[in-house]
């Protein structure tokens, strides 16, 4: 399972329910207005609305704030509000490197709260292609691992354009593709009638840097503190994921 995702999972089981369902709430629904913005309110045509939408049902988020944010970002309901996709890149303590989704109506906010993050733990906003470099964006698709026959989900995912499929996580499969197959490969499977709780681009590194526990530690701390951030939307960085690694993360 890739870092993000065991940091995520950790971080869901310390944060309250409700609080973490607010957070994931909010991020499918700014994902869906930019979607529909940017594609059309019709899911028909647009796969990146298309696979939101399908995120949100997962999720369970009522069908009258998915009709809204799709409305939102087709202008329909006049609010004039316009948000835009916006990507950090820095260091964190160690020299881990950092790439920080957002979505913002406020560019000149967003990238204060995030300088002021990194800051703050001894790490510094970097450039446009600062680290970006060290990483190459990869479809994930997680299937709840229960009743599923792994060698057949692995040749089937494989037949429709998937690259890998990781099992390290006893609850959930997460079959990695290539950025541009991720939706060809999502509605493949669901097509083969496979239960999909969550599908999405994550930035995935090339390599991994181990840091020692205080260090590690510190940019748990970064992390959480990021995650925050009510802008932004996803938080990667290159950390080594380990069982040491991550059970530091538990003295949060």
């Amino acid at each position: 399972m890739a870092g993000h995702s065991k940091w995520s999972k950790i971080k869901r089981k310390k944060a309250g329910v409700d609080a973490a369902r607010s957070k994931v709430f909010s991020r499918i629904l700014r994902e869906i207005t930019i979607a529909a913005r940017l594609g059309g309110g019709d899911p028909g045509g647009n796969p990146r609305l298309s696979l939101a939408i399908d995120n949100a049902k997962s999720s369970n988020l009522p069908k009258d704030n998915i009709e809204r944010a799709i409305k939102k970002g087709t202008g329909e309901l006049g609010t004039g509000e316009s948000i835009e996709e916006v990507v950090y890149e820095g260091y964190g303590p160690g020299g881990a490197a950092y790439i920080v989704e957002a979505a913002t109506d406020n560019a000149k906010r967003t990238v204060g709260e995030v300088r002021h993050a990194f800051t703050r733990f001894g790490g510094n906003l970097g450039t446009s292609g600062s680290v970006s470099y060290l990483f190459e964006q990869k479809g994930i698709i997680t299937i709840p691992a229960e009743g599923i026959d792994k060698e057949e989900l692995m040749l089937e995912a494989i037949d429709a354009g998937a690259e890998d499929i990781n099992d390290e996580d006893p609850d959930q499969l997460d079959v990695t593709t290539r950025r541009e197959d991720l939706f060809a490969v999502h509605d493949r499977l669901e097509e083969l009638g496979y239960n999909i709780s969550n599908a999405e681009l994550e930035w995935v590194a090339a390599t991994d840097v181990k840091l020692d526990e205080s260090t590690a530690l510190t940019n748990f701390k970064l992390m959480s503190y990021l995650e925050d951030i009510d802008d932004v939307s996803n938080v990667f960085n290159n950390m080594k994921m380990d069982e040491e690694t991550m059970a530091v993360a538990e003295q949060l």
